[in-house]
């Protein structure tokens, strides 16, 4: 079963920025790149949600949180899987200080 991939605001943002990132200091072209590896990302996870490491859940006592990584880029999708889609938490990018970041005001 395929599940819908949902972006909480905060990994809007993310993405947002890392693109950002890539239009300024890469060819216009090299934002592609980031997009397709999301858009890969999302599709992977998004037909087999368990494969994500839940290393994190353990690291910050989040129950359920996963992670995947992004093929040749240094981001990584933290979601969780619920009934009827995949909640994406944050996109981060690997050198980030990543239980920092990933401080939750809402509930699990």
């Amino acid at each position: 079963m395929v599940k819908p991939v949902v972006l909480r605001e905060q990994a809007n943002e993310d993405v947002g920025d890392a693109l950002a990132w890539y239009l300024n200091e890469q060819a216009e072209a090299a934002a592609l790149g980031p997009i397709d590896a999301l858009e890969q990302a999302y599709g992977h996870i998004s037909r087999h949600p368990a494969t994500g490491s839940p290393r994190f859940a353990h690291e910050l006592n989040l129950p359920g949180l996963r992670v995947w990584p992004l093929k040749r880029y240094p981001y990584f999708v933290f979601y969780v899987e619920r009934p009827d889609h995949l909640d994406v938490w944050r996109v981060l990018h690997g050198e980030r200080d990543i239980p920092a970041w990933m401080r939750e005001p809402e509930s699990v």
